[in-house]
């Protein structure tokens, strides 16, 4: 047991930080104790530490690129699990149940997410309407988010690509061109 030099308070020696100087190996301070007294010293110097590692990162790029490639590396369900948190409001538990409602894949083609990895979370303003795959989270995207535009090229891709028109149709023509049938004006 070790008694603390600023609260006096005894403690068990796992409730002190090593330091070579000290007689018996520790600092005379407890952890709480150095601790408290760290936030007070950061409170008033707040700027001036910002300003230090805002200095050191951009001084040593490649140093932060690497450290953080590696932190990253062993943390990918937290940085996930942050993620949904602040984009979505929902956890990574909320996804999976998500995705195991809708049979474990992409709500609208089915396909399942590669091993290790995860689909998008496809949201209205603050909704979340369901999992979807890169290819499909596009497809809406292009598609501006209307109906209107999917059902014709629901319509489109069902008739074979025929001109909507009906003026005359696309793929028989360049058939015929690239036959040497029709000859191309110009």
């Amino acid at each position: 047991m070790k008694r603390c030099t600023k609260c006096g308070e005894t403690k068990p020696p796992t409730e002190f930080y090593a330091a070579k100087g000290g007689i018996d190996g520790l600092r005379g301070d407890c952890k709480a104790c150095h601790a408290a007294r760290a936030k007070l010293w950061y409170a008033k110097n707040r700027q001036h530490v910002i300003e230090r590692v805002a200095r050191w990162q951009r001084e040593n790029p490649e140093r932060l690129r690497a450290y953080r490639r590696e932190r990253n590396a062993t943390r990918t369900r937290e940085i996930r699990e942050g993620h949904l948190r602040r984009t979505f409001g929902m956890t990574v538990r909320d996804y999976d149940a998500m995705l195991v409602a809708q049979g474990g894949g992409c709500a609208i083609c089915g396909a399942r997410p590669a091993q290790g990895q995860s689909f998008h979370v496809d949201h209205l303003g603050d909704r979340v309407r369901g999992i979807l795959c890169i290819r499909c989270n596009n497809a809406l995207g292009q598609f501006r988010e209307t109906t209107e535009i999917a059902e014709v090229a629901v319509d489109y891709l069902a008739s074979g690509g025929f001109a909507n028109t009906g003026v005359y149709d696309l793929q028989v023509q360049a058939r015929a061109r690239a036959q040497g049938l029709v000859q191309v004006p110009g």
